[in-house]
């Protein structure tokens, strides 16, 4: 049987490999139209995502204390082998569908593990059945809000500028474009980093490493120094 601290180290590098993963896997959706429409140079618009990836990592630990505390009933219930078999469930599918290119939520594939390795190793009876109803619900009403707000956000668009040239508005655009990549990439960085850190401060917790669901310093740093250089590297 591996030692304790052995398998919560294995956890460790495994999330901080999901969020590397993760990185390079998103970064497209932060910049990607920024990029093909000339609004900014490839390399700086990679470096802008990769600087504020980190940034938003760091803001907060709200996300992080869902992951590890909502989707369980309580830390004893999961041990590092688990969130071993939930990481690397969600690192396989990453890879797979980044290799294919093809658009997947890394946040969907991260909690859906977490699920399965739960339910099969303790049951159904383990998983927090109000905290994930509450994450299900933000998952699923996600694209659907993102949705209705674009519809709402263009017919605006259209009512204050549709009498004006194409070529007028495509130079202020582009400067506009800027602004909402950069919000883009920083809050990229602010969710789904978090997810790595909650997954690690689950592991410590449930390995008697810390007594509370508190985010180290550590986790934090590591957490968002992993996922802006997935982005670095994958941009």
């Amino acid at each position: 049987m591996p030692d304790v601290s052995i398998m919560i180290w294995l956890v460790v590098f495994l999330a901080l490999a999901f969020d590397f993963i993760n990185g390079f896997h998103d970064t497209a959706n932060a910049i990607a139209t920024s990029v093909s429409t000339r609004a900014i140079n490839p390399k700086l618009a990679i470096l802008m995502a990769a600087v504020l990836n980190f940034g938003g990592a760091l803001l907060s630990t709200g996300v992080a204390k869902t992951i590890g505390g909502d989707i369980v009933k309580s830390a004893s219930m999961v041990n590092a082998h688990v969130i071993t078999a939930a990481l690397v469930a969600a690192i396989l599918w990453n890879l797979l569908t980044w290799w294919y290119g093809l658009p997947s939520s890394s946040s969907h594939a991260l909690i859906g593990g977490l699920i399965g390795a739960v339910a099969t190793a303790s049951g159904f009876g383990a998983l927090n059945s109000s905290g994930l109803e509450t994450i299900v619900l933000s998952l699923v009403l996600s694209p659907i809000i993102a949705l209705a707000g674009g519809y709402l956000v263009m017919v605006l668009l259209l009512w204050l500028f549709g009498r004006f040239a194409p070529h007028i508005l495509n130079k202020g655009f582009r400067k506009v474009q800027l602004l909402s990549a950069a919000l883009m990439a920083f809050s990229h960085g602010s969710n789904d980093a978090q997810k790595a850190m909650g997954i690690i401060t689950l592991a410590l917790v449930s390995g008697g490493f810390i007594e509370v669901l508190e985010v180290p310093n550590w986790v934090k740093l590591t957490c968002a120094a992993s996922m802006a250089c997935g982005t670095a590297v994958g941009g």
